[in-house]
This record gives C-alpha cells, structure tokens and sequence, in this order.
C-alpha cells in the first residue's frame, strides 16, 4: 500500500494499492486499524467489486476507472448527513463536471446511487455507481467511476458509459490521457464531497441542486418498489425527491405522490430522454 500526494481535504491520508478484493473490504480493514475520518482507499483493479445488490458485481478493466471507498466515523447515526448516497452521487457530479467542463450539464444522479452521463449523440449511459454501508457510526462510502473504457461487454453496451466515450471526439480526452489524470479526477471528488458533507453551509441546498440534475424527473418512469429482485412495479411520473432523500413517484392515475426509500428505477432505453439545460 502507498500514499498518494493528493489534497484531501478530510484530513486524512489517500492510500492506494494496484490490485485489491475490494475498496469496501480494504476500508473495513483501515476502519479495524484506526484510520481516521476521511481516509480514502483507491485501487488500479477491484477483483470482487460489486453494485447494488448481492448478485450485481462491478466490472472493470485494470487502470481504466476508479474505484475508492471513503471511511468517515460519527458519534452516532443521528450524526450522519441526511440522504448520504445521494448527495455523495451529486458531489461526484459536480467533480466530473470541474475535471471536464465538456459535461456541464450533462452528468445526472440517478436514484438512488448511479450517476448517467450524454454522450455525442444525447443517449445516456452509466457513468458511475455509489455503494454507502455503515454500522450507525462508520461509514464506508464506495465509487466506482469509469474512466478510459472505450467498450464494454456485450451485455453492458448501450447501458454503460465511461469519460472517454461521452468525451469521444473531443480534443484531449484521449482515453490515455483520462487514465493517467484518474487521480486528478479523485482530487476533485474529495474537495466536493468534504463541501457537500462537511462545508460550512455548502450542503444546506442539496435537495434543490439535486433535483436541476435528477435523471428522469418529471417523466414517465418503471419503478421497482423494495429490493433489487422485488416483483412490485410502480408506473408514473417521477416528481421529484423528499426531504430525507427518498423519490417521490405520482403513480399513473393518481394526483398525489407515493414516497419509497427503496428501490431503483427501471431503466430499458436512455435514448430519447433529452437533455435539460446547463446547471
């Protein structure tokens, strides 16, 4: 394991290692020695990386994304920010955008832990996914962005994205040079997310900056209700998001919104969804 020379603005060391089981797993073992809040683990290649869900791994290929977890400590839970998942997704948004001001307005949080970006041709793609588990005073929170991939298995196509293919054509975004500035990238989700979780007032309007950029607001929407293989299905318009993060879902003939805080939404096509203007 090495140290890598990045501000964090935590306080606390950025360690790497090339190859590891996971980041979640390696940050346990910090969190066990006594690492500080705000202790960062970064890694060149995950073996067991995985998503939302036990069946749901995490792919990647070695030194084309980056997976980190971040270990934060509380006194207790009624310490830990509200909605954490989801503004550490906004916070993540908002760093891609200042690493390639290309994107501006183009990266949305898609509830309630995956970020999507618009490539060249408007179709939105998976960009990066959030994975936040805690015991009520640690928090492990793990991200896993991709990076330099310019393809992806067959059964991803259409579905994933990484910086190189929504910056594809673009000069100085080679996938090369996007690999080689992944920490650079890291940097600047570090200094987002220490404003949104820790920022003097930086966080207060999360809600409000969320909701600019909420993939699928106000459209019709599938959303399964509970678990990852939950057979109830809720079809509506997504209003929006509540005060403690859960999504707001008008189901179809019906005026008032249902809340849920579980979930995902079911997503076949991003093709068509159009963007909003700049946020």
């Amino acid at each position: 394991m090495k140290t890598l020379a990045l501000l964090n603005p935590f306080g606390a060391p950025v360690f790497y290692r090339e190859t590891v089981s996971s980041t979640m797993d390696e940050s346990r073992r910090l969190a066990g020695s006594g690492s500080p809040h705000g202790t960062v683990i970064a890694a060149g290649f995950q073996e067991r990386g995985r998503g939302r869900g036990r069946n749901r791994p995490w792919n990647m290929n070695r030194g084309e994304s980056l997976p980190f977890t971040l270990l934060l400590r509380y006194p207790d839970f009624s310490a830990i920010p509200p909605a954490l998942t989801l503004r550490t997704g906004l916070a993540v948004a908002e760093a891609v955008e200042d690493f390639a001001p290309l994107l501006l307005g183009k990266v949305r949080v898609k509830w309630p832990n995956d970020l999507m970006a618009a490539g060249p041709e408007g179709a939105f793609g998976k960009l990066a996914g959030i994975l936040a588990e805690g015991d009520g005073r640690l928090v492990h929170i793990g991200c896993g962005v991709n990076v330099a991939q310019t393809g992806f298995p067959e059964e991803l196509r259409g579905k994933a994205a990484s910086l190189a293919t929504v910056l594809s054509g673009a000069g100085g975004y080679s996938p090369e040079s996007l690999a080689a500035s992944r920490f650079a990238l890291l940097e600047r989700i570090l200094l987002r997310l220490h404003g949104e979780l820790e920022g003097c007032g930086e966080g207060k309007d999360w809600r409000a900056r969320l909701e600019q950029r909420l993939f699928m607001k106000d459209r019709p929407v599938v959303f399964i209700a509970g678990g990852p293989d939950s057979p109830l299905k809720v079809e509506g318009r997504l209003l929006g998001i509540g005060p403690d993060g859960e999504i707001l879902i008008v189901p179809q003939g019906e005026s008032r919104a249902h809340s849920f805080v579980t979930g995902e939404l079911r997503v076949d096509s991003c093709r068509g969804v159009g963007l909003a203007p700049s946020v």
